[in-house]
Parts: C-alpha cells; structure tokens; sequence
C-alpha cells in the first residue's frame, strides 16, 4: 500500500464530482459523528449541485483537495473563503476525510499542509477555523499538531438520534 508521499494531491474538479460524491458519502455513512451533514442531505443532491460546492472560482477562494490513488480519490479536506469585506481574512477548513485503508499514514497532514500553504499565499488571509467533534480525538490532535488553538466549544453541535455532540471550534492564526 502507498504511503502519503505517493499519493497524488490536487484539487477536485468537476470531472471529479462523482467520485467525489462517493467518497463524501462514504464519510457521512461511516463517520456520523464527524460531520453535520447527513447521508440523506448528501443522497438529496444533483450532481450540479455537488459540482459546485468542490469551487469553481479562478482564484481559489473555495476549493476541495483530494488525495489520489491510481486516479481514485481517497481523502478530502475543503477550504472556504468568507468573501464580505469586513471578513474576507477569513477561512473554514471543512469536510476532512480519510478512508479507513489509508488513515495513520500521514494522508491528512499533507492535505491540510498543502490548504494551509494555499491560504498563505493570499495576503489578506488571516486566519483559518475549523470545527471538530469532540469525539474526534485523532483529528483535534492532528489540527494542534499544525498550529491550531481551540478558542470554544458549540455544545450540542451534532444531534444523531438521542446523542448530542459537542465541537470545539480551532482557529489558525496565520497573522500574529
């Protein structure tokens, strides 16, 4: 099996949007407490409609990376720009996933590495949140590893049947 460094990284595009549709279902069946979408939310979608959400826009204000394996995508972190002028030095990493086969092989790391060097590229960019559950040991490890600092807690974030979880929220303060 490959590790992290033979695996390609690049952007997911509209070519890309079914086997993107695929695996972010795949993320929303098999880790329902990692995310706030639903697999029925997901299933609910065109494929336009997905196409859109991976970003079209020239200047990589939203965009979905993905890690491929024989042209097959096996993980997937999302970035989002706000884009009003009072908080356009914003960002949101969302929708983080690893196929199980390839997870503890560092496939998260260099996904989020390579959003974090996009971002800083983009002078006006400050600062990057993201939200993790509180169930998601692995993941807010992973986050603090790369700078991240959690800054509070949305008690109740995720309701999955009887079962509330929390998410702490992390930011990334690429300006001191």
């Amino acid at each position: 099996m490959a590790e992290a460094e033979q695996i390609e990284i690049r952007r997911i595009t509209e070519a890309d949007n079914e086997a993107f549709y695929v695996l972010r279902l795949e993320a929303l069946e098999g880790e329902p407490q990692a995310f706030s979408s639903s697999p029925e939310e997901h299933r609910a979608l065109t494929l336009e409609e997905v196409s859109r959400r991976l970003g079209s826009d020239a200047d990589d204000r939203n965009f979905v990376l993905g890690a491929f394996v024989d042209e097959r995508p096996v993980a997937m972190a999302g970035f989002f720009q706000n884009q009003g002028p009072k908080t356009r030095h914003r960002g949101f990493i969302w929708g983080v996933y690893v196929s199980p086969q390839w997870r503890q092989k560092g496939v998260a790391r260099v996904l989020l590495e390579e959003i974090i060097r996009r971002v800083k590229s983009r002078p006006e960019m400050e600062q990057i949140t993201l939200a993790v559950g509180t169930t998601q040991s692995a993941a807010r490890h992973l986050y603090e590893s790369l700078g991240f600092e959690i800054y509070g807690r949305d008690p109740g974030a995720i309701k999955l049947g009887e079962t509330y979880i929390d998410e702490d929220m992390l930011i990334l303060r690429l300006k001191q």
